[in-house]
């Protein structure tokens, strides 16, 4: 399977997405399946043209189109819809990590600590801050993973609550949460003699404004809640949500993975309290690259993280025998910096703050947008859903296609070099990265995927 590069791509001319409607809603004809067999497979060539017309075109407005050339693969066949669970790496990162291994590790060996990589955690943590999710510097660090920051924060800021009230016993999450974070609250509430408040979703949606004024009240310690639903990519109000969380007295912890760097986040502007997010999607950080942290300079001296490592006292050399902890954000680190793991997203936060996270926005709901036409057009007759929301506004930067053979044609499309992910119940995700992902490679993959469920169907 080949796909065109959006570079060379022709169509008519366009000065960006606007001219083709990328926002509508419309649902495209399907044949009908009462017409004759000629007539199905003449009305399937022509709308098969048409999208690839449509593609052409699209790629070749794309104001982003030239970005895509700076992704390692990307010039490649392989069609890669997992950029919502691993982003394609940039080739100045490849140079980045081959420079420091020579010139830094390998020239500065210990010396390269007191040079600049005690301060790296905080320098790219405000890069993050700024480039992907609103936040003025001093709130944002990179540390842990994803899993052990978000223990930390909804732990802290259980903790703080309780203290302030000791009514306040409930952690708040719904039940389609991405299940490490489902797995935390109800590990935290056990450890603390809390409890769990479940809020029922869903699968095709998230957690709306209702369900979470219904769910939380004086008894509210914690809500946490994901910006973008994993499954669904249904895209939460954050704004709405946090002082709804707040008019009821609670703190909320927002997981950031599926949205930084892919739809526009503003932590300071929205009154976030805390937030954690994985670098290794739409910022291309790389395989387990370690996440970020995003605590409001309000709470930081406030709150007490639970893992308390040398890396995160006033005094990192005292070594003294009691730990005191340091101002700032540094108080949320524990152990020694993964530094080699947090070099490559620099790359992609300068090239977003380059484009700006507005346009990549407008690529993105313009990708799906093409998308769930293509969908609804090839593979709809198939008895193929569209388990994520239709208005662009609710959605993020994945699609969801749901049918009972998505399983086995996932591995079918992964032997082909078309990589897509599946999700229960019969869920095909179809991530497109803005910055790597052209509409000519989006339908080349969903004319497989179509291909795919015939074979299995």
């Amino acid at each position: 399977m080949t796909t065109t590069d959006p570079a060379a791509s022709s169509g008519p001319a366009s000065s960006g997405f606007g001219a083709h409607d990328v926002r509508s809603g419309r649902v495209p004809h399907a044949p009908n399946v009462r017409d004759a067999p000629q007539t199905r497979g003449q009305a399937r060539t022509g709308a098969v043209a048409a999208l690839e017309a449509e593609a052409a075109s699209l790629d070749a407005a794309d104001p982003l189109r030239t970005h895509r050339d700076a992704f390692v693969g990307a010039e490649t066949s392989l069609v890669y819809f997992d950029g919502n669970s691993l982003g394609r790496p940039l080739r100045a990162s490849v140079e980045r990590l081959s420079a420091f291994a020579r010139d830094e590790w390998g020239g500065r060996l210990i010396r390269g600590w007191d040079e600049s990589w005690m301060q790296l955690p905080f320098d790219i943590g405000d890069a993050v801050g700024r480039a992907a999710i609103g936040a003025a510097p001093g709130q944002t660090v990179i540390g842990d993973s994803t899993t052990v920051l978000l223990y930390k924060l909804v732990r802290a800021a259980f903790d703080a609550a309780v203290a302030a009230d000791p009514a306040r016993v409930e952690i708040v999450v719904d039940r389609d949460n991405f299940p490490t974070d489902r797995y935390l609250v109800d590990g935290i509430a056990a450890e603390r003699g809390g409890r769990v408040c479940w809020i029922d979703v869903e699968l095709t949606s998230g957690v709306s404004e209702e369900a979470l004024r219904a769910a939380v009240g004086p008894e509210t310690a914690v809500v946490l809640l994901s910006h973008v639903a994993y499954r669904s990519g249904y895209l939460a109000d954050a704004a709405a949500l946090t002082r709804i969380a707040h008019d009821a007295g609670a703190l909320v912890v927002w997981d950031l993975c599926h949205s930084a760097g892919s739809v526009p986040v503003e932590a300071d502007a929205w009154d976030f309290d805390l937030a954690v997010g994985c670098t290794y999607k739409y910022l291309n950080g790389g395989p387990g690259s370690p996440a970020f942290a995003y605590v409001a300079t309000r709470l930081q001296d406030l709150l007490a993280q639970p893992i308390q490592g040398w890396m995160g006292t006033a005094d990192v050399f005292a070594m003294g025998p009691e730990y005191r902890p340091a101002e700032g954000m540094r108080r949320f680190l524990s152990g020694t910096p993964p530094i080699v793991g947090m070099l490559a997203m620099q790359d992609t936060l300068a090239l977003i703050d380059d484009v700006g996270i507005a346009q990549i926005r407008a690529k993105s709901i313009a990708l799906t947008e093409f998308a769930v036409r293509v969908a609804d057009e090839l593979l709809a007759p198939l008895g193929v859903v569209i388990a994520s929301p239709r208005d662009p506004d609710a959605r993020g930067g994945h699609v969801t296609l749901s049918h009972p053979a998505m399983r086995e044609v996932t591995a079918r499309l992964w032997a082909q070099d078309v990589i897509p992910d599946y999700r229960d119940p019969g869920g095909l995700r179809i991530g497109l990265s803005p910055l790597s992902t052209s509409f000519a490679e989006t339908l080349a993959g969903l004319r497989a995927v179509e291909a795919a469920v015939r074979a299995e169907s």
